[in-house]
Formats: C-alpha cells, structure tokens, sequence
C-alpha cells in the first residue's frame, strides 16, 4: 500500500468475520496500508484467496480522489496481467452495503492468495547472509518485471512489500496501484512512492497535473536496491540510520559526490547486476540489459565450497531469460551455483574468538554493525561501547540520569531510534536485541554527523563521545570533550584488547 493517506494509528474499518461479499466470505485482516486493507478469504469452491478492500470511509475529498485514481489504476492492470510472476485478480466488486458506511462503495479485488512478503522473509534474515533462495527469487521478479515493461506499463512502487511469496515459494510481484501504462518513453502516476525504493531523480522532479513522470529505470532502480537487499540479508545499498539518510546517500551518489559503496557480502557475480541497476543517470539504466545480466549471475559459478544443485541455477536463468522471450540457456557442463549461496565476506573489526563478549550478544553486535555502510562502525567497536556502557549487563540502571539496559538507553532518546530496528512490533531498550539494534543505528548516524561536521580523524572515539554526549557537543568541543574523556578512553582501550 502506499504511504500517506490513512491518518497514523488509524485502524481500518472493521469487517465482520465471514461477510459475504459476491459468494466470497471475507476472514481475518492481513494487512493495512494507506489506502486499504487485505483479508484472508475463501472463495465459492473453498479455495483460499485475499481480498483487497480499497474503501471510501474518512477520506478528503482530494484524497478521495487520488485513491479512486489508484483503485482505477489497479483494476485495469490486474485485468490485463497475466503471467506467472504476477499476482493475478481473480474478480473485481463493488461493496454495496448501507448498512455499514466504512464498507459501502468501497472497491474490492479479489485476488490470490501468497504465504507472506518479501519483507516478511528478509525481516528473518541475517545480516551479511543471502536470503534462501536468493537468486531464484530474484530471477523470477525479474521475469514479471519484464513481461510489465514489454507490456507498456511501468509497476512504480516495486519493493520487498509487493513482492510476494506463494506457498510453494514463487514470487509474484503485486500491488499496482501506482502502475501505469507507457505513454511514449514515459507515464505519469501520483507523487507517491517508498524512500527506499525510488530512484534518486523522484526526489528533484516536480508534479505536474497528471502527476510526476514514471519511466522503466525507476523500477530497474528499485530491483537494484531489492537484489542487495535479498542478497546481502537486507542490508540497503545506501545505508543510513533512517529511510532519510539512506535517500539522501543516494543522491549524493546520483550528484558524484559520493561513491557508489556496495556490501562486501554482496556475491562477486551479482555486483554487476547491482551496478548497473544503480547507475546514477536514468539514461544509464534505460539502456540496461537486465535479463542478460541476471541470467549471466544465475549462470556463474559461485565459490566451490558453497555449490548448489545444477537444475537450480539453470531454472533461474531460464526464468530470466524469459525476459526477452530468449532461448534457455544451453547447459553449463558441471555443477552451477545459485549465486545467492556465495560465501559472505566477514567483516573488519570482527570480534576475536575467545574474547570475553558473551556469546548470546555476539550474533546481534554483527548484525548491529553489518546495517551501517560506515567502516568505523565495527563488531569490535560497538562491543567496546556496550562493555564501557554496562559491562553487557543487560539490567544494568542509572536511575539518577534514566539510563538503563546493556546499551544505556535513555527511553525517550531509544524510541527515537527503534524505529528502525530490523524486526516490526514494540521494541524495549530492556531487550538485549532491541537496543544493540538501536545502537548501531545511532553510532552509524553519529558517524555520518560527524563527518558532514569535517571531522574525520579518531572517529571511533568521536563516536564513543557523541554516544554520551551528542554530535553537536563534539562538534563544539572540536573533538572528544573533557567531560567524557576517561569514558572514551575505557572504550578506546576494550577496542584495542579486541583488535580493533
């Protein structure tokens, strides 16, 4: 769903259990977005299928607008979809129903029904560690991505939310209420999207009558920071504490002002698929050729330590060569690899075996650390920040200043950066998971601040400052303040007994 609509908090209308609609009995709620919600139902046959309501109820009335515009849009590509890497509408209805305002005149679209998300399954993932079935998934988004462009249309809002997963594990991508067809080179389609996910030109075009212009590449662009995500365990390839921070990395990429820095977990042979997805100029990306590129990955062979079966990575690139309608490949004499099955690069700064960090806390420092994209930002140092904070005490307490737990989390400050913890659902600066999450996304940011502040030398004990402090007092200090000197240097010291 798209974000933007719904007032926040705002549950949407409750439907009965077993409402009729159409010989369709409508079940639990799935999910919820702006614009709608998603049930689980069962059709006449008793078959299993969801059920898209798009509905009316307290909305403005140019919100009620947009969303006829999207529901509109929606309707008539799931119409016309058919392939099978796309979810397909199985009927489209309109609730007539006045005895319950929230539903009536509400648009409702019957469809298949998957297992989960692409989002769901990265939210389980490891960071630095490919998702299972990584290259498979990627081949066969790839297949219906295809099929949409040679069709004229542009999907618009492609990310792991809308791609889904059936239960014998195909992907599908769904959720076309931003796709539009081609007129020309390009469509247009309302100023909504997913800061994630859309390229850096979203950001600097204007919104005309019919909206902003929608082109191929964005969706080429978005399958770029999908394919990083699923292959490298949900890292973004342009990672920040904070959607914000990670779209403003990719437009001072997109200006030259900064490189493009890819994962080092990212397998060798995807990084072109990658690259080119990324490319900073739309042009660049118009001009790919993203069946080739996906089907040579899928074809590679990947470490020998790590080979999967030959008929997998053969599928993959047939999936992908679908494409542009090409022949499958000819086969590949031994064993092929799916790429998603190469072996991650461990980290600098890793933390030595034998050292006195509490094994339960060692997997969560390494996801910690593996989210941000900035080298001093290590295992090592978030290690040395926690035992300087609590000596990984996950009940320690400071109640004179409203610290608490192993990473000393004011509450209030912690909220703050919860948000952007791997798992959704409440968070507690009491869990040992939560808040070694939160640390790493705020020492990413620390580190970020600092260096837009130009400094640049001593970083991990800047870090360790501004940790207790706030970026802004180091600034003004032009470097670690006295006040918190020997706490920095107790951290600088468990740094060094780590390796780092």
């Amino acid at each position: 769903m798209i974000p933007g609509a719904r007032p926040p908090g705002e549950r949407p209308p409750d439907v009965p259990e077993g409402y009729p609609l159409a010989g369709y009995r409508l079940g639990p709620l799935i999910g919820a977005g702006a614009w709608g919600s998603v049930h689980a139902a069962h059709g006449p046959d008793g078959a299993p299928v969801a059920v898209k309501l798009l509905g009316p109820a307290r909305l403005s009335p140019g919100q009620r607008a947009t969303m006829a515009q999207l529901a509109q849009r929606e309707q008539r590509f799931s119409l016309r979809a058919d392939h099978p890497h796309l979810i397909r509408t199985l009927a489209v209805l309109t609730v007539e129903d006045p005895d319950h305002p929230a539903l009536d005149g509400a648009l409702a679209l019957v469809m298949e029904r998957a297992a989960r998300s692409l989002q769901d399954l990265l939210a389980t993932a490891r960071p630095g560690t490919p998702a299972p079935g990584a290259g498979r998934i990627l081949a066969e988004v790839c297949s219906g991505l295809g099929h949409m462009h040679r069709a004229g249309w542009v999907h618009g809002d492609l990310k792991p939310a809308n791609i889904l997963l059936m239960p014998d594990g195909t992907a599908k991508i769904a959720d076309f209420g931003l796709t539009t067809e081609l007129e020309g080179t390009h469509a247009y389609a309302p100023p909504l999207g997913s800061p994630d996910h859309v390229p850096p030109e979203w950001w600097s075009q204007r919104t005309g009558a019919r909206g902003v212009v929608l082109r191929p590449s964005a969706d080429v662009w978005a399958f770029g920071v999908i394919a990083h995500q699923l292959l490298t365990g949900g890292l973004h390839p342009f990672l920040g504490a904070t959607a914000r921070a990670r779209s403003l990395a990719a437009q001072a990429y997109a200006r030259g002002a900064a490189p493009l820095r890819l994962d080092g977990a990212l397998p060798a042979h995807w990084r072109p698929v990658v690259a080119a997805c990324l490319a900073p100029a739309r042009e660049e990306r118009e001009r790919t050729d993203l069946a080739a590129l996906v089907a040579r990955a899928v074809r590679t062979p990947a470490a020998p330590a790590r080979r999967a079966p030959r008929a997998v990575a053969l599928a993959c690139a047939a999936a992908a060569l679908a494409l542009v309608g090409a022949p499958e490949p000819e086969p590949v004499p031994g064993p092929a690899a799916d790429a998603a099955d190469a072996a991650p690069v461990r980290p600098a700064g890793a933390i030595p075996p034998g050292s006195d960090v509490p094994l339960a806390y060692r997997g969560m420092i390494e996801d910690a650390a593996r989210r941000c994209p900035e080298p001093e930002i290590t295992p090592a140092l978030l290690a040395a920040m926690l035992k300087a904070e609590s000596g990984f005490d996950p009940n320690a307490a400071r109640p004179e200043t409203g610290e608490y737990g192993i990473a000393m989390w004011t509450p209030a400050v912690f909220d703050a950066w919860a948000r952007a913890a791997a798992h959704p659902g409440p968070k507690s600066y009491l869990d040992p998971g939560d808040a070694i999450a939160a640390m790493g996304n705020y020492a990413c940011w620390l580190d970020q601040r600092l260096k837009g502040r130009g400094l640049t030398r001593d970083l991990p004990a800047l870090v360790a400052a501004a940790y207790r402090t706030s970026d802004k007092t180091v600034a003004a200090a032009g470097g670690v303040p006295e006040r918190v000197r020997p706490h920095v240097e107790k951290v600088l010291r468990f740094l060094a007994d780590y390796g780092g």
